[in-house]
């Protein structure tokens, strides 16, 4: 793919696989983090005094799968582009994913702004769906950056 051919793609909308939030994900992830908050590894308890009917997915794991979402479905970048993450415009956790749902996500690339030579700044509005619920749980204005190396 050729810059140009990406820079086609721009108001273009893309949807990733679907991806299982399993218990031993979320158990991981909070041995990573250290965050063992009793809403995300505790079955039983969670049950039992949340609204949420069982554990859920923390919210940061949820964001850290846009990486491995987007490499479901967006379009390639030119063989000699380096990407990177940039930052976040807005970002809001809308609702939770219980733990045994599946998300995925919808990115579409609302604009490409070239920022000097060999750099440009993509901005994509991302939703992340759960499986058989009405609400997103992410909705978010994400930017990632590509240099042309050379």
């Amino acid at each position: 793919m050729t810059v140009d051919d990406y820079l086609s793609k721009e108001g273009q909308t893309f949807t990733s696989d679907w991806f299982e939030m399993t218990q031993e994900r979320v158990n991981q992830f909070a041995d990573l983090t250290q965050d063992h908050n009793f809403i995300h590894v505790d079955v039983e308890r969670s049950k039992a005094e949340t609204p949420f009917g069982g554990t859920i997915a923390h919210g940061y794991f949820t964001l850290s799968m846009l990486a491995h979402l987007g490499e479901t479905c967006l379009p390639g970048m030119p063989p000699d582009a380096i990407p990177m993450n940039y930052g976040f415009e807005k970002l809001r956790f809308s609702a939770p994913v219980p733990v045994g749902k599946r998300i995925r996500a919808h990115f579409k690339l609302a604009k490409i702004e070239e920022r000097k030579p060999g750099q440009w700044l993509s901005h994509w509005d991302v939703t992340v769906e759960v499986e058989d619920q009405e609400a997103p749980a992410i909705r978010a204005h994400w930017l990632t950056l590509f240099i042309v190396a050379g």
